[in-house]
């Protein structure tokens, strides 16, 4: 279901709640950026429904205003949800979407305009946003999110708990109601039901990301960063979570490693004169993709797929093939500082002598194809993902800030 991935990332920005920032524009006169200053103020504040007339206004005023463009389309959405008539939701939301494509083309890049158009590209042709297949449930899920637009908290909880007792396994009940209690600073309660949408579905990547903000907002960034390597492992090729992450890491005073191996090309291709030991580690390389890709290797082990499409298996044997020539040459003393100087070779070793391999495939070669191999990995493999962004991807919490 939509709702169970993406629905209300607008509620949420990134680890700081205010960080995307509100400026007045500098030929505004006094009065107009007053008024402007007020209204978008009341949006900061979670009040959307009152400054969503105060938005229309500004947006009225001045079309090129991107960042009340960018506040008024959350407005919009979070007035959708209010709606009973589904076709006059469905037309808020698209009219939202494209007021983010108006502020994009204005320079507008800030982590809420991107996790909404995200949301907002995603929606299906008819606009609406299904909750459950049960009506009962989804009657009740369409009222909670009224009522907690709203800020009708307890309402909302209301609602969301009769839907859980319909079906305790719906993921954006348990999800909304975590939320919920965050947004009280009821935070004892926000966990146990951010931990219950984990236990309901671990491999969507929202209430991670959900509880990653609350933690961070009470200087827990040692908290926060446990649950984004969570985010990341269940949902790797979401930007939401890599927004997420970079905005963490910007907290912390880091920044998230960008891990990759630069394999050269065939020697003479480049121009550039290439150590003929290591380069013999790279032919390796070539060697077992050309297996794939022409002498069969693919249909032995995809007998079912009729279309040659780059895999996890093909791409991690023929850098274990490399990693393999590079270990003997290592263990060389007339080759070993030849491989110590070459950083492409390094970067492998460290990751073949991590047995990370095929997580560092995954997160930093995925493709449309090898992107196709990542749930089954993920069943049986979760511990070596989560070393993998722990080790090489998302770097340790400086000593200064473990304890705060």
């Amino acid at each position: 279901m939509l709702a169970n991935r993406i629905v209300r990332w607008f509620l949420v920005v990134v680890l700081l709640p205010h960080s995307w920032g509100l400026a007045s524009p500098q030929q505004a006169n006094a009065n107009s950026a007053s008024e402007r200053q007020k209204a978008l103020d009341i949006f900061a504040q979670g009040k959307r429904l009152q400054a969503l007339p105060l938005l229309e206004d500004l947006v009225k005023a001045n079309p090129k205003d991107d960042e009340a463009l960018v506040a008024l389309a959350a407005s919009l959405v979070d007035h959708a949800a209010t709606l009973t008539d589904a076709k006059a939701a469905a037309a808020e939301r698209f009219r939202a979407r494209d007021l983010l494509d108006r502020a994009w083309k204005l320079g507008n890049a800030c982590p809420l305009a991107m996790n909404l158009s995200q949301f907002l590209q995603q929606l299906p042709p008819s606009g609406t946003i299904e909750f459950s297949k049960d009506p009962r449930v989804e009657k009740s899920m369409q009222v909670g999110e009224a009522a907690f637009v709203r800020r009708d908290f307890d309402e909302a909880l209301k609602s969301y708990a009769q839907a859980l007792e319909l079906e305790p396994k719906n993921y954006s009940a348990a999800l909304f109601s975590g939320n919920t209690y965050d947004r009280e600073n009821n935070f004892a309660q926000a966990a146990e039901w951010y931990q219950r949408a984990i236990q309901i579905d671990p491999n969507i990547e929202t209430a991670y990301r959900y509880y990653a903000d609350m933690l961070a907002r009470q200087n827990d960034l040692a908290g926060a960063r446990k649950m984004l390597v969570g985010a990341a492992i269940a949902e790797p090729y979401n930007r939401a979570v890599w927004r997420e992450l970079h905005a963490w890491a910007k907290l912390s005073g880091s920044h998230i490693n960008m891990v990759y191996v630069s394999v050269p090309p065939p020697d003479g291709k480049s121009g550039i004169v290439q150590n003929s030991a290591v380069s013999s580690a790279w032919d390796a390389y070539r060697t077992a993709r050309a297996q794939w890709q022409q002498g069969g290797e693919f249909t032995k082990h995809f007998p079912q797929q009729k279309a040659y499409r780059h895999s996890l298996t093909e791409e991690s044997d023929a850098l274990k093939a490399a990693a393999i020539r590079l270990v003997d040459l290592r263990a060389k003393p007339d080759t070993a500082t030849l491989v110590a100087q070459d950083s492409a070779a390094t970067q492998l070793l460290k990751l073949y002598d991590a047995g990370l391999i095929e997580p560092y495939v995954l997160f930093s070669l995925g493709d449309d194809g090898i992107a196709q191999d990542y749930s089954a990995y993920r069943e049986n493999n979760r511990s070596k993902l989560e070393n993998y962004v722990d080790q090489f991807v998302v770097p340790p919490l400086p000593a200064d800030l473990r304890h705060k």
